[in-house]
């Protein structure tokens, strides 16, 4: 269990600096429409990895005391997807859709990266 949270904090301190990141593009960049989209739909994408850690974390201990689990959630996080694209929608002139669907899926951007630096790092490790 301390390995879900160790890499939860991990993922969220990266998402928080994409985050400041798409917040400077916002405010410096002649783009702020498709920023706000990514700062959108990676919001949207962490509240997802914050719904997961929770339903992995139940699940862990309904798997410990013996119980069955339901779900992990899918449709929790495909509704808040759901709810993004529909901001984006409604708002056309200062969101733009397609960086929105991006930002949606940034967490599994870094989670994709992040693993490989894992690896590269282990590696390194035993070679020494």
């Amino acid at each position: 269990m301390p390995d879900i949270r160790k890499h939860f904090l991990r993922y969220t301190k990266y998402i928080l600096y994409l985050l400041s990141i798409f917040v400077l593009g916002f405010g410096f960049t002649p783009f702020p429409d498709a920023f706000l989209g990514l700062i959108l739909g990676t919001s949207f994408s962490l509240l997802n990895l914050w719904l997961m850690k929770n339903r992995m974390e139940k699940f862990d201990r309904a798997m410990d005391e013996g119980r069955k689990v339901r779900s992990l959630g899918t449709l929790s996080r495909m509704a808040s997807a759901g709810v993004a694209v529909l901001i984006a929608l409604e708002f056309p002139d200062f969101i733009h859709l397609i960086s929105t669907v991006f930002g949606l899926m940034m967490v599994y951007f870094v989670i994709m990266i992040d693993y490989l630096l894992q690896q590269v790092l282990h590696k390194k490790r035993e070679e020494r």
